[in-house]
């Protein structure tokens, strides 16, 4: 019996059935191996390394803690307790600390180390940018170029919001970087960065751009990549293979405080725009409407006849801003802000802060299953402005008996507010007196105030036992009630 072994029987069926394919004329003449895409080698990164790497610098940053008396000269808690934990006792002439002679100490101000980070220059005549997290509280910050030579810094400006700084140092001719267009950067695209973690100067990182408008709750979406960052790099440029600059690396997600494959830079676009502002101000100005804002789930979309979850639902809105003069109501839900279409809550929110404060713009808002545009002139505020002021039990009776049967039905018993409830929460709507049953699966609960049932606004009981009424008793209801400060829609579901 003719025999083959395994290897020699695969090569002489693989030649067979290329000899057959060609004279069938099933494979062309050349290798099927042409027809998919040329193998790529990697990237070689060190000519980029010497053409970026001199405009990158390393900072140190210190700051003045107020020490009680002693020597002055006392170690630090860390060291002493290394040499406790790895060696059982302490430094000599550092002993354990004792009983000390009952003697007033008098405070006195230390200089010490407070962290390390990474920038780079954005100017000959010495601009250098970082992360805002870098040189926050130091009292001194130390800038070092790849030459060794070192300078004191000026902090020109920080914005903790964007995470970015600028600082100057009293240099010229300076090696500068080349700013990129983000709107190029592709995801899958390698990507390189420099930097100094743990203080380790001149550090080389290179990856690929995993995704872009990364949301992570920040003011603007960010870089994400699979580049190495560890504490250090913070502030360093993420540069991409034709030598710009890109982003500012800022981030990292880890659970362990390591590196763990997933690190974010801030987009150089927005980083720029930040940094023109702090060096012709110091500060950055943005606009503010005066809301506050959560997302719309897929069911109450569809309750409400908005049909896919988009846009932002208004919470709350501060009583004199902008939001509230152009007539925004809780429980609206803002669809676009100018040309802007609003996905998510986020879009919102950059989208004003990116505008000019006293510009003017237009929202579009859904309310009471319909949409409406309304004319706003963004205004300048505290960021984290919040609706003021907090709701105090009113002891005042009920001026209305409360709901029956239309209401009972839901697992609600509701009464009218009184005059005095009307005029501190500055709404009308109806008290819940009690919710069980589907509404209290539905998180409503005694307290609450409705303002709407099924996109009819309702100022009453009677308007009320109406609306649920004419509601489709097969379908779940949507309910908007407010809550303290804040307005939220729940959706109260049939019994089955």
């Amino acid at each position: 019996m003719f025999k083959v072994e395994g290897h020699k029987l695969r090569s002489y069926l693989f030649a067979f059935g290329v000899a057959c394919s060609a004279a069938t004329g099933f494979l062309p003449a050349t290798s099927a191996m042409a027809q998919t895409p040329q193998a790529r080698g990697l990237p070689d990164f060190a000519d980029l390394v010497e053409q970026v790497g001199p405009a990158v610098v390393g900072i140190r940053t210190v700051e003045k803690v107020s020490t009680r008396g002693g020597s002055g000269g006392e170690m630090d808690e860390e060291m002493q307790e290394f040499f406790r934990r790895f060696f059982g006792q302490p430094l000599p002439g550092n002993p354990r600390p004792g009983p000390r002679p009952n003697r007033p100490q008098q405070p006195q101000e230390e200089e010490r180390p407070r962290g390390v980070g990474s920038g780079f220059i954005l100017s000959a005549d010495g601009y250098v940018m970082t992360n805002a997290h870098v040189i926050e509280d130091a009292s001194e910050i130390l800038v070092t170029l790849t030459d060794k030579r070192e300078f004191k810094a000026k902090l020109i400006g920080a914005d903790k919001r964007s995470d970015v700084a600028v600082v100057k140092i009293e240099a010229t001719s300076l090696p500068v970087v080349k700013v990129g267009d983000i709107s190029k950067l592709r995801v899958g695209e390698w990507v390189m960065a420099i930097g100094s973690p743990f203080g380790l100067e001149n550090t080389v990182t290179a990856g690929i751009v995993s995704a872009k408008q990364r949301d992570t709750g920040d003011l603007v979406p960010l870089i994400q990549t699979d580049v190495a960052i560890n504490p250090g790099n913070s502030g360093g440029p993420l540069i991409n293979l034709r030598g710009e600059v890109v982003g500012i690396n800022s981030q990292i997600y880890s659970r362990s405080g390591g590196y763990m494959g997933i690190s974010f830079s801030i987009p150089i676009d927005e980083a720029i725009r930040v940094s023109e502002q702090l060096r012709a101000t110091g500060r950055v100005s943005r606009g503010l409407i005066g809301v506050t804002i959560g997302t719309v789930s897929k069911d109450v979309a569809e309750s409400i006849g908005l049909g896919k979850a988009r846009g932002a639902l208004v919470n709350s809105v501060v009583p004199g801003s902008a939001a509230d003069k152009a007539g925004v109501k809780e429980g609206d839900i803002i669809t676009k802000y100018g040309d802007k279409v609003i996905d998510t809550p986020s879009d919102l929110s950059r989208s004003v802060a990116s505008t000019k404060p006293g510009a003017k713009s237009t929202l579009t808002l859904f309310r009471n299953g319909a949409s409406r545009e309304l004319a706003i002139t963004v205004a300048e505020g505290d960021p984290e402005a919040k609706p003021s002021g907090k709701r105090q039990q009113d002891r005042e009776e009920p001026q209305a008996k409360p709901s029956s049967a239309a209401g009972k039905s839901l697992g609600l018993v509701v009464s009218d507010l009184t005059d005095a409830q009307k005029k501190e929460l500055k709404v009308r709507g109806v008290r819940i007196d009690a919710a069980t049953d589907a509404a209290a699966k539905a998180g409503l609960r005694e307290g609450d105030v409705i303002l709407s049932v099924g996109n009819v606004e309702v100022s009453s009981v009677k308007e009320f036992e109406s609306a649920i009424a004419k509601a489709d008793k097969n379908k779940a209801l949507s309910v908007l009630f407010r809550r303290g400060e804040w307005a939220q829609y729940a959706l109260i579901r049939p019994a089955r």
